[in-house]
């Protein structure tokens, strides 16, 4: 089951384990109201995670370009 769930979050942005890491929940508690507030509001909880998935991506992005402030 662990392997499972690593594959699924590895594979799905990473966005439930970057905002229980961040909140100090378990990546799975996240991952949990993040399918009942689907359930519950039809689906909008998809849109604020595909837009955290994206915020990111353009912060992992923008780090990995420029790795010091003096690379400008």
């Amino acid at each position: 089951m662990k392997k499972l769930t690593d594959f699924i979050e590895q594979q799905s942005f990473g966005v439930c384990n970057a905002l229980g890491n961040r909140l100090g929940f378990s990546s799975s508690s996240v991952r949990l109201s993040f399918v009942y507030a689907s359930f519950f509001t039809f689906g909008s909880p998809i849109v604020l995670y595909f837009a955290l998935a994206f915020w990111m991506n353009v912060r992992r992005a923008m780090r990995r370009q420029r790795s010091t402030v003096w690379d400008l």
